[in-house]
């Protein structure tokens, strides 16, 4: 009897530290991504009721997919695009393993860390008491001083030692992103499952020299200074229409049957033709506006195609991607193969346009089939202003274009 106690006693105390292994602290956790020796990106997440993750970025929450428990390993897929993170718990506040990217091959894997502590996104010393000054906006160069180099705005908002904020580009931001500063640095971060930013600087007199990791694969210096009236090109002047005749393509649909481009069912309808992939946090941004637009004036006339060019090595893969996302989005819209995702395909495939520089980019067509606008690249919500700017133009286009 007494060894029979034992076996019990034994058995429910193994039941019970299985049940507490597949099982995350609730809360907040401060996590890591190994980008190289020196360079580690900070990010917050927070734990809710079953396992639940979330990603925070500034204002954004990314909620992941549950996890998934099994042979001692968490397993949870980012709900837009091919990655996911893969760890273990080493205690009850401590969680170790990787990021995988598939979109960059199945050897993409940086080291993933997160403690469940209260802290800054970025660790500084609590000894600081004055912080730097570098709310505003930025007139910034990556790449200086190379053929390579590149304009961008930088935009931060910052509240005492916290500042988030973006930089735009002429095609596209950099998304949500968050940090800290000190009396001579800033440092920002974003991680969304598709791009790992890091970006850090330091202040000398009124500029900020800087660099930019991307994940483990990219790295490059930029400088900033203050300029409240910095502009870049107009993202409608880059990609322009060579050739008048009538926008014409053939691609294939995501049941591999050939669909030409126009047709009965777009005549005399308001089109916007979205070339895009679902790699891509930009056009995932574009792509939940476009469906704004699309639930509100479809009725009225309007139709969207998106053309996608896509990360992976087969058809099939190409059209998994896209189901992923029409599915997560519930998209209605027509959904297309353009291809790998490479810009030079994009331009073969629309030779009416002096070249695809930038996914996205938008072409926008009235009843009559003519071209009306072009538009390169997307500045998201973290944008702030720049964003409702676009939005409200292009909402005004779309009027204008359906009561024609």
């Amino acid at each position: 009897m007494k060894l029979l106690s034992v076996f019990l006693f034994l058995s429910l105390s193994f039941y019970g530290y299985s049940q507490r292994q597949d099982k995350i602290k609730k809360g907040g956790w401060i996590s890591e991504l190994q980008l190289s020796e020196s360079d580690i990106l900070p990010f917050n997440i927070k734990v809710k009721k079953d396992n639940l993750i979330s990603i925070l970025n500034a204002e954004e929450e990314i909620i992941l997919n549950a996890a998934i428990f099994k042979n001692d390993s968490f397993y949870v897929k980012f709900p837009y695009f091919n990655s996911e993170l893969i760890f273990h718990k080493d205690s009850k506040k401590k969680l170790n393993g990787y990021w995988v990217n598939y979109n960059k091959g199945l050897d993409y894997k940086i080291p993933f860390t997160s403690l469940k502590k209260r802290s800054l996104r970025f660790s500084i010393s609590k000894k600081i008491k004055e912080t730097a000054n570098i709310n505003g906006t930025w007139q910034v160069e990556f790449e200086p001083n190379t053929t390579s180099a590149y304009p961008a705005v930088g935009i931060f908002n910052q509240q005492n030692n916290k500042v988030s904020g973006t930089f735009l580009t002429e095609t596209g931001d950099y998304r949500f992103l968050e940090g800290n500063v000190t009396n001579d640095s800033l440092f920002l971060s974003c991680f969304d499952g598709s791009h790992a930013f890091l970006f850090k600087a330091a202040l000398q007199n009124d500029t900020l020299k800087g660099s930019f990791c991307s994940g483990t694969h990219w790295e490059s210096k930029w400088n900033g200074v203050k300029n409240d009236t910095v502009t870049l090109k107009s993202p409608e002047d880059l990609t322009y229409i060579i050739d008048e005749n009538e926008i014409q393509f053939e691609l294939n649909d995501l049941n591999n049957s050939v669909y030409s481009f126009p047709n009965a069912q777009t005549k005399d309808k308001v089109v916007i033709i979205q070339i895009m992939g679902t790699w891509c946090p930009n056009c995932l941004d574009e792509t939940h506006y476009y469906k704004e637009l699309y639930d509100k004036y479809h009725v009225q006339g309007l139709e969207i195609i998106s053309i996608c060019y896509e990360a992976g090595n087969t058809f099939e893969d190409y059209v998994n991607n896209v189901n992923r996302l029409k599915t997560k989005l519930a998209l209605d819209f027509t959904f297309l193969i353009g291809g790998k995702a490479n810009k030079n395909l994009a331009s073969e495939h629309f030779k009416m346009l002096n070249e695809v520089i930038s996914f996205p980019t938008s072409i926008f067509i009235g009843r009559d089939g003519e071209v009306k606008r072009v538009h390169t690249g997307f500045n998201g919500p973290g944008t702030g202003s720049y964003y409702d700017e676009y939005t409200e133009k292009t909402e005004a286009l779309i009027q204008t274009l359906l009561s024609h």
